[in-house]
């Protein structure tokens, strides 16, 4: 099933298959006029939230204050699901999800491991997200341009947009 058709069918399930597909995105604090970060994430759908693996000396860590508001958007291989999650961001230590989501990965950037005193996680407890879906077909998309091109109250029909809430 394409982007379209799944953002349509079930938005929420949209989201969870795209972000499983997906290793990063990028995240970013509400109001600190920083440039997003690329994390990468890991989802806890039955909690909607999403944490994060970061270092505690970043300008992202830095830049938190209580009840900060984030942003993390994410963007399909294919381009045609894209996704802008909100919620609240806090650092918190989390021995037991730390356990769950710790990887090779992770350990290649903080070398002691579990324990690193530089290593903290980021919590994005989610309230909603803005999720597009569209063709992945070419042919669809220059049929549906050609056609809004030919007439002027015709707008091209490539996509849908959904809002949830968590």
């Amino acid at each position: 099933m394409n982007a379209h058709k799944a953002v349509e069918k079930d938005p929420r399930e949209a989201l969870i298959k795209e972000m499983k597909d997906l290793r990063a995105g990028m995240l970013g604090v509400e109001g600190t006029h920083q440039h997003m970060q690329p994390m990468t994430h890991y989802p806890d759908w039955d909690r909607n939230e999403i944490w994060f693996l970061t270092s505690k000396d970043t300008d992202l860590v830095r830049s938190l204050s209580p009840g900060a508001k984030a942003h993390f958007c994410v963007m399909s291989a294919d381009q045609d699901f894209d996704a802008c999650l909100r919620g609240t961001l806090t650092e918190t230590r989390d021995p037991g999800k730390l356990e769950e989501i710790w990887s090779p990965v992770a350990a290649a950037w903080f070398h002691g491991g579990k324990e690193d005193p530089d290593l903290t996680m980021l919590r994005l407890a989610l309230e909603d997200a803005a999720l597009w879906g569209s063709s992945a077909s070419a042919l669809k998309f220059g049929f549906e341009i050609a056609k809004a091109n030919l007439n002027e109250d015709e707008k091209p029909n490539i996509g849908t947009h959904r809002v949830i809430t968590f």
